[in-house]
């Protein structure tokens, strides 16, 4: 995979579209951050990717700057990617909000590229109904995946989602597994 991004936080949002299928709208450079606005077909929202370079601690008052963005903008959520770390204030407001703080241990790489990392796939609403039905029981039976998860955060999994991972294996041809994410 060939990257266009000359910064690791580029790398880093290019991965982040690509994997979780976000349609890309604009791409905003500015002195000190890269914007990429987003449309997500799955929540038929639009978002805001925002790189923030060369930012060794990312406080409240940045996070104040991007919450004045996304209002000017109109857009509903954001998603903050740094090299840097975020402050317990930053955390805190970005919960109360829709914005998700990609953590410093995101890959720059496509994670699903690689032989030992099974398929995600995130189930529709109705898929999931589906799936319970079958087997006749309540979500917080089945296995449960972190929402911390690599793989979790890289397809943009929430609480509440249900993933089916595939496996390929030698023996059975294909596994397929079901998870429930949790915070």
């Amino acid at each position: 995979m060939k990257f266009k991004g000359e910064s690791i936080e580029e790398r880093k949002a290019e991965v982040l579209i690509k994997l979780r299928k976000y349609k890309l709208i604009k791409k905003e450079v500015e002195e000190d951050a890269i914007g990429y606005i987003v449309n997500i077909p799955k929540y038929k929202e639009k978002a805001l990717v925002w790189c923030i370079l060369n930012e060794a601690t990312v406080g409240i008052a940045m996070m104040n700057a991007l919450y004045k963005l996304l209002e000017e903008k109109g857009l509903d959520r954001a998603i903050v990617i740094t090299e840097g770390r975020f402050t317990h204030a930053a955390k805190q407001g970005a919960k109360k909000r829709k914005v998700e703080l990609l953590p410093k241990s995101f890959p720059v790489f496509e994670i699903f590229d690689h032989h030992l990392v099974p398929k995600h796939e995130i189930l529709t609403e109705k898929e999931k109904s589906e799936i319970l039905a079958q087997f006749k029981i309540k979500p917080y039976q089945i296995p449960q995946i972190k929402s911390n998860d690599p793989a979790v955060k890289a397809i943009g999994a929430r609480p509440g989602d249900m993933l089916k991972i595939i496996r390929r294996s030698a023996t059975a041809g294909e596994h397929i597994a079901y998870r429930y994410v949790v915070d």
